[in-house]
């Protein structure tokens, strides 16, 4: 069961709750009987493994950038 974050309007109190996906949020804070709600947090996304830029630690990763992206690599003022 997940556990979530509420905060009074009232009096700022966060206090957490264990419940149920389908059980309805809790809405009375338990210091000042004060209406309260749930805090939503972001949550982090987490990439792992290769393959995900063109640019990863993989093997020849770097030189199929460059071949892929034609421009990049070359220097300034030598016309090819």
């Amino acid at each position: 069961m997940p556990i979530y974050e509420y905060e009074c309007n009232l009096c700022h109190f966060h206090f957490d709750r264990k419940q149920r996906f389908d059980e309805e949020p809790v809405a009375i804070c338990p210091e000042c009987q004060g209406k309260a709600h749930r805090v939503l947090h972001s949550i982090p996304i987490i990439f792992k493994g290769s393959g995900f830029y063109i640019t990863d630690n993989r093997k020849g990763g770097i030189e199929k950038a460059k071949k892929r992206m034609p421009g990049k690599g070359k220097q300034k003022g030598k016309q090819e």
